[in-house]
């Protein structure tokens, strides 16, 4: 098989916009057509994290906040950045405590991903949680955060009707159900998520 031609950045990055979360650049690019043109990229300054936290009676934990890209209200797992000088577990770990008041003693990672590789870089990493304890909760100055337990399948349900929009969070749960299903995860474990409605 021949590759595919691949872009080629022919100016290098120029800093447009820049905050301590991301920085937007600017490259005069030639496409794989030999078309010339300027393409922009979100490049961000940390490694998304999020933890799905499943609870002995196959409930699930869930946060909702306002968000402001879309003037929304979403609920999703717990997650957040981890800053580059920061192992991503340990920020899932920070995220979990922050967020839902819960810490875990178990873990298995479930997925990674490019979140949105036409515009962004950002990468992703999730995982999945058990044995859960509850913490002090810690949420970031800008958050208001609600914490909702619903059923697994309950959540499966919400997602295909449209209700959690939230990318990673939808990836991790449909991670989640096929880890159940296939065995991954202990058996009591995945006879809860996969039987409580």
């Amino acid at each position: 098989m021949q590759p595919a031609p691949a872009w080629r950045d022919l100016s290098g990055p120029r800093t447009a916009y820049e905050t301590p979360w991301m920085k937007v650049t600017e490259h005069d690019v030639m496409a794989p057509t030999g078309q010339p043109g300027q393409y922009g990229v979100t490049r961000f300054q940390n490694v998304a994290v999020g933890v799905l936290p499943l609870h002995t009676d196959g409930t699930v934990t869930l946060v909702g906040q306002s968000r402001f890209t879309l003037m929304n209200y979403s609920w999703e797992m717990p997650e957040g950045g981890a800053p580059f000088d920061e192992e991503p577990f340990e920020g899932a770990r920070r995220e979990l405590a922050e967020e839902a008041g819960l810490r875990a003693d178990h873990w298995i990672e479930a997925l990674r991903m490019d979140m949105s590789n036409s515009i962004t870089d950002e990468k992703a990493i999730s995982w999945l949680a058990w044995d859960l304890h509850p913490v002090a909760a810690a949420p970031d100055e800008t958050e208001v955060i609600a914490i909702v337990r619903v059923p697994f399948m309950s959540l499966i349900h919400e997602i295909s009707r449209g209700a959690v929009r939230d990318a990673f969070t939808v990836a991790t749960t449909f991670r989640a159900y096929h880890m159940a299903k296939e065995g991954i995860l202990p058996g009591w474990l995945a006879h809860a998520m996969l039987t409580r409605v």
